[in-house]
């Protein structure tokens, strides 16, 4: 039996305002709270230190945009190397020449920034006006390798395709890492069902499919017609709920994983011994036609 590798991971669960200064001041305190009880790399939600401004079309985005490293790394990079853990920061970057992505850096525990990845892909939907404000990222899929375990950091609407999890997980990721920003749009019933169930589902899905471990870490608050709802988790390799912060309150959760269980499952089931890449052709054939979703007819007419 292999050698455990425990790891302590905390998720940062909170809502944010208009004031960028006291988001900020909120994540380092939740940090040093996570510390606290043992996080040894900590997680925040997508565009931490703003609101979900792509709700809205085409604003300015002066307001919100910085550079990496900036204001923020710099703060949590001293955070970082005072508690001696990994912090993995959100925020809109503006980048050299003035490009913008959705961005997460990844702070390491001596407080250098090991490097960032910029969310791959983009939704362009009503209340996500994400195409607005956000380039696709450009440096692909990336494993950050640090003292306590090799992650990826995959965001928000990345969580719903399967090909970012399965290339992550072939590059020797062991945790999956979702910083997020999603909820209901009050007053709309979705008629495909339950979306905070899909949302759980499709990350689970992720988790035993590449028998790696996977922390979703999600805004809370209401936001315009957004009512983010949370409910942040932690999935084994094998997909079953380690922990789950509450539904539309702000959490500090801390889960220890065992990450020698990836390969346990991972041989005993074989996923990955067994596929057939020859066979895969068609995954990289083109873009596929996309559909409208169901709800978007009756929400074009008002999120506009």
């Amino acid at each position: 039996m292999a050698k455990k590798r425990n790891v302590t991971l905390g998720l940062l669960q909170f809502s944010m305002s208009k004031d960028q200064a006291k988001n900020t001041a909120k994540g380092l305190r939740m940090a040093k709270e996570a510390a606290r009880k043992g996080a040894e790399i900590i997680c925040l939600p997508e565009l931490c230190r703003t609101l979900y401004f792509p709700q809205k079309r085409r604003l300015s985005p002066a307001p919100y945009a910085e550079t990496v490293p900036g204001e923020s790394t710099r703060a949590f990079s001293r955070l970082a190397c005072e508690l001696g853990v990994t912090i993995i920061l959100p925020l809109y970057e503006r980048a050299p020449g003035g490009k913008l992505y959705n961005t997460a850096a990844v702070i390491d525990e001596t407080g250098q920034l090991l490097g960032a990845y910029r969310k791959m892909h983009i939704p362009h939907d009503p209340l996500f006006w994400e195409q607005d404000y956000f380039r696709a990222g450009n440096g692909g899929f990336k494993v950050f390798k640090t003292r306590k375990a090799r992650f990826s950091v995959l965001i928000c609407f990345d969580q719903w395709f399967p090909e970012a999890a399965r290339a992550c997980a072939l590059q020797g990721a062991e945790i999956l890492f979702y910083p997020t920003a999603i909820g209901e749009i009050r007053g709309h019933r979705a008629p495909e069902g339950d979306w905070l169930e899909a949302w759980t589902l499709i990350q689970r899905s992720h988790a035993v499919a590449n028998s790696v471990h996977v922390a979703a870490v999600n805004r809370v608050g209401q936001e315009g017609r957004l009512a983010f709802w949370g409910s942040s988790f932690v999935a084994d390799s094998f997909g079953n709920l380690r922990a789950r912060a509450p539904r539309g309150k702000e959490a500090v959760l801390t889960v220890r994983v065992d990450l020698s269980a990836n390969e346990r499952t991972r041989e005993g089931w074989g996923f990955m011994r067994n596929r057939r890449p020859d066979a895969y052709r068609a995954l990289v054939r083109g873009r596929a036609h996309k559909p409208r979703i169901p709800a978007e007819a009756s929400l074009m007419r008002g999120a506009a």
